[in-house]
């Protein structure tokens, strides 16, 4: 991306934020990165970097291990690999054996599944592969702490066996010759030192001539002379010839090493980066945590469109010091290309455009920004920025002078994928005149399709903003009551600079503040007044917006409650109704288990009897059992069926009163009675009743 000026990413103070991701690299590999971070322009790659760094903090949130544990910074040690006749000492090997050891875990990690759920995290293993060889290479010849192994050739095998035997006698003889002097009485408090690489014992310098062998050195005192003994003057030169031959030999086996895996050295160079990559992408994941950073949509075109934005450093500041810090929600796309901010000064002008920049550059590197998912961003190839005091005294340019240079620039270079930001247009001089040159520029930007943010405290810019296409007004909040900024943002109206109001609020004597409103030109104090009320009624017209909404999320709530309770009485009843229809079908099981015990007895008997009158006897048994069952099923038909048709009420049976007969299970009407009876009348038959055997019964309304 092209930047104008070439201060203008500290200005937006990307650089901050490239401390703070710096701070979260641990290879040298990822701090280079985070300190060269580049701002891009490519779709594809900077949704690439986005991934990585989402799919990376779903790892950190989840707490799924990765295996980047090594922090290796192997660059040097690389370097020398690839040299014609480099030797590498055995801990460099070791490092390069954590490397290769590194990448088999991360190569192993990535399963299949895994390759699908982190696709843009497995892009930094794509198009390299795992060399076994050079595990075994290293592990032939050198152990984990990095001394070379006996058995990397037969040479050293046979020289370290030498040495083996050669200082085993070295001791006991030692040993001797200190256990006699120490009799004599020759030898000193420390008894034994070792000088110059070799074995020397510690005599009273009164002793010295006494002790046969070299003299090494003394003490400071002079009061100790350490000395070779005679007897181990030929071991100790075999010791060191062998030492000598040792450190000759390990050295060609480690050239050899060196040279047989100087053919890995790429590969290996291949490692290292994926390590400092996977840590680079750990690094912008982990400072995405701590901003509370998300994934915002991608759009390869001239676009901005936020929600719940924040500054990440004001957020950090505010997040220590325990504030709260006012999201900021804008859009600017084809049809609204310029949003022009006014408002009074110190209400978050100036926050809210360098929130909407450094956001934009942070996507652009690839980094998580501090907004709600449904955010999008576009690419812009070109951000241009005039923020605060541009004199120049190299130039000697005025403030204003400097700032029109600036906006020549602007007119000049901005094009439909330019991102600009203008703090307090036109300013630095005569409001008149500096405000019709701010018109000027502003309409030249428009015409040029750029998209930016302006901030002023010109009448006429917001006036303008109102009727031209692709401008619209913005407004910082203010709190007139209390005289204080509420720094929230509100797109479509312009705001009053609040002059009087912050007048007042400093203590200014009152009689000053009417006279200047007396200087001041009644129609521009009528419509800043009108500013005034309009800003703080649609403040009043928010707050009922979010009564109404808390009043209708409410609503939602009693309504789903009455839903569940609703839907648990359904469920009741439900559970009534299975209970009462298992109840009949328990009533029937008995039943029919009962008729079942009667019959196999009739038949039983039916064996067993022996005349014709027993078996006659048995007949009408039999008949009666199985009349009575069919009676019974015939009678609850018949008074299901009028219980469907009638109710009943009670109450005293008299003439006209449709009654039930209990015994013949039919309807029909009274036609008079006669003591305990009644005549009913059954069709076109009437027939005589006990009046136990009614019951007094309505018909049903029908539903």
């Amino acid at each position: 991306m092209k930047l104008f000026p070439e201060s203008a990413a500290v200005q937006l103070e990307f650089d901050k934020v490239k401390e703070l991701l710096h701070a979260k690299c641990r290879s040298e590999y990822a701090r280079n990165k985070s300190k060269e971070l580049r701002i891009h322009t490519r779709k594809d790659f900077i949704e690439r970097e986005l991934k990585q760094t989402h799919q990376f903090r779903q790892l950190l949130q989840n707490g799924i291990y990765f295996p980047n544990d090594y922090i290796l910074n192997l660059s040097k040690d690389l370097k020398l690999l690839g040299i014609p006749g480099a030797v590498l000492s055995g801990e460099q090997l070791v490092g390069l054996r954590k490397l290769a050891l590194s990448l088999e875990a991360i190569f192993r990690w990535f399963d299949k599944e895994r390759r699908e759920s982190y696709d843009a995290l497995t892009l930094v293993i794509e198009g390299t592969y795992y060399e076994k060889a050079v595990l075994q290479l290293i592990d032939e010849v050198v152990d984990e702490t990095g001394v070379v192994k006996d058995s990397a050739s037969a040479e050293l095998q046979d020289i370290r066996m030498g040495l083996y035997r050669k200082r085993n006698d070295l001791r006991r003889m030692f040993d001797r010759i200190v256990g006699k002097l120490n009799k004599l009485g020759y030898l000193s408090e420390i008894e034994e030192s070792f000088m110059n690489g070799r074995r020397v014992v510690a005599v009273y310098a009164e002793q010295k001539r006494t002790v046969k062998g070299i003299i090494h050195g003394e003490s400071d005192s002079r009061r100790t002379s350490f000395i070779e003994p005679e007897e181990t003057i030929e071991l100790n030169n075999d010791i060191y010839e062998l030492e000598s031959a040792e450190r000759k030999e390990v050295y060609r086996i480690l050239r050899e090493l060196t040279s047989r895996m100087a053919i890995y050295a790429p590969l290996l160079t291949t490692y290292h980066n994926i390590v400092g990559e996977y840590d680079f992408i750990r690094a912008k994941a982990s400072f995405g945590i701590e901003i509370k950073a998300e994934y915002p949509v991608l759009t390869d075109k001239a676009h901005i469109h936020l929600v719940r934005a924040y500054h990440p450093l004001l957020f950090l500041y505010n997040l220590r010091s325990g504030k709260t810090t006012i999201p900021t929600d804008l859009t600017l796309d084809a049809a609204n290309r310029i949003l022009v901010i006014s408002g009074p000064n110190a209400g978050g002008k100036t926050v809210t455009m360098k929130t909407v920049g450094l956001l934009q550059i942070m996507v652009q590197s690839g980094l998580l920004v501090p907004v709600h998912p449904s955010s999008e961003f576009g690419i812009f190839k070109q951000l241009m920025i005039h923020i605060g005091d541009t004199q120049s005294l190299e130039f000697e340019l005025s403030t204003y002078s400097s700032h029109l240079l600036s906006m020549k620039e602007f007119m000049q270079s901005a094009n439909g994928k330019t991102l600009f930001f203008i703090d307090e247009l036109g300013s630095g001089s005569d409001p008149n005149l500096g405000g019709a040159f701010a018109e000027v520029i502003l309409e030249e930007l428009a015409r040029k399709h750029a998209m930016g943010i302006v901030t002023t405290h010109y009448l006429n810019l917001k006036v303008m903003a109102n009727k031209t296409p692709g401008i619209l007004n913005g407004a910082m909040q203010f709190d007139e009551q209390s005289l204080m900024p509420l720094y929230k943002l509100t797109v479509g109206k312009p705001g009053s600079s609040y002059t009087f109001a912050i007048a007042q609020r400093i203590g200014l004597e009152k009689r000053l503040i009417d006279r200047a409103r007396q200087l001041v030109d009644e129609d521009h104090f009528k419509l800043d007044k009108l500013l005034n009320r309009t800003e703080q009624d649609l403040r009043q017209v928010e707050q009922k917006q979010k009564e109404l909404n808390g009043l209708l999320k409410e609503n939602d709530r009693l309504k789903k409650e009455m839903e569940v309770l609703m839907n648990k009485e359904k469920h009741r009843q439900q559970v009534e109704l299975l209970k009462q229809q298992n109840r009949i079908t328990e009533d029937r099981i008995v039943y029919l288990k009962d008729m079942e015990r009667k019959l196999r007895q009739v038949v039983l008997d039916w064996r067993k009897a022996e005349t014709s009158e027993d078996k006659r006897e048995l007949m009408k048994q039999l008949q009666a059992l199985l009349f009575k069952q069919k009676q019974q099923q015939s009678a609850e038909k018949v008074k299901k069926k009028i219980n469907s048709k009638y109710q009943e009420v009670g109450g005293e049976i008299i003439p006209g009163a449709k009654v039930w007969m209990k015994k013949a299970h039919k309807v029909g009407e009274v036609k008079e009675l006669r003591g305990k009876k009644a005549i009913v009348q059954l069709g076109i038959i009437p027939i005589t009743v006990d009046l136990d055997d009614l019951v007094v019964v309505k018909e049903k309304e029908v539903e």
